[in-house]
């Protein structure tokens, strides 16, 4: 059985799973969250306790919640809440009520209503950092995202599999040159 609290763990070859990335034995000591991680070790499974705190959801159901508590920016895999949710049931925290076609609907147990209590100020900071972080995560617009999206794929589409010669290379760079510099002046 893990350890109850899942925040002092380290990822390694112990071979539990991190629950802050999401791989099993990455080698990562969880101490900060690295370039590209949202949740340190142990604070998605507090989130997705606090999910379950408000009403029972299906595995789908929290990793769309998580993506869109977090902005949108961010899509938990499966590979990361299903684990976590398998933990929480091993602790006594959560439990399968009913399951049909395979999926299996999670409530919140009275355990892990009073863990969830009592990781309360933990909850509460990790909330908050993912409420400024949406906010700060929210990007270019979707327009803009497809559109360099579709310029990098035409530039790549013209220049794979045969050398550019030295005016086409011209031509290309003069176009995003000039992409560039209208968006600069717009």
């Amino acid at each position: 059985m893990p350890p109850r609290d899942m925040r002092d763990v380290r990822c390694g070859p112990t071979g539990w799973d991190c629950f802050g990335c999401g791989r099993r034995g990455c080698g990562r000591s969880g101490s900060g969250r690295g370039r590209g991680r949202m949740f340190d070790n142990g604070d998605l499974r507090l989130v997705i306790t606090q999910l379950l705190s408000e009403h029972a959801r299906h595995g789908y159901e929290i990793i769309k919640a998580l993506g869109e508590r977090v902005g949108g920016g961010y899509q938990p895999s499966p590979g990361v809440v299903y684990p976590t949710l398998t933990l929480l049931e091993e602790l006594g925290d959560a439990a399968v009520s009913e399951e049909r076609a395979g999926r299996k609907l999670y409530v919140l147990t009275e355990q892990g209503r009073s863990a969830l209590a009592a990781s309360r100020p933990v909850l509460d900071t990790i909330l908050a950092r993912l409420e400024n972080g949406a906010a700060a995560r929210s990007g270019p617009p979707p327009q803009v995202v497809r559109a360099m999206e579709n310029l990098t794929m035409a530039v790549r589409l013209r220049l794979q599999g045969q050398s550019a010669g030295e005016a086409q290379v011209r031509a290309i760079t003069a176009a995003i040159d000039a992409a560039a510099r209208a968006v600069e002046e717009g």
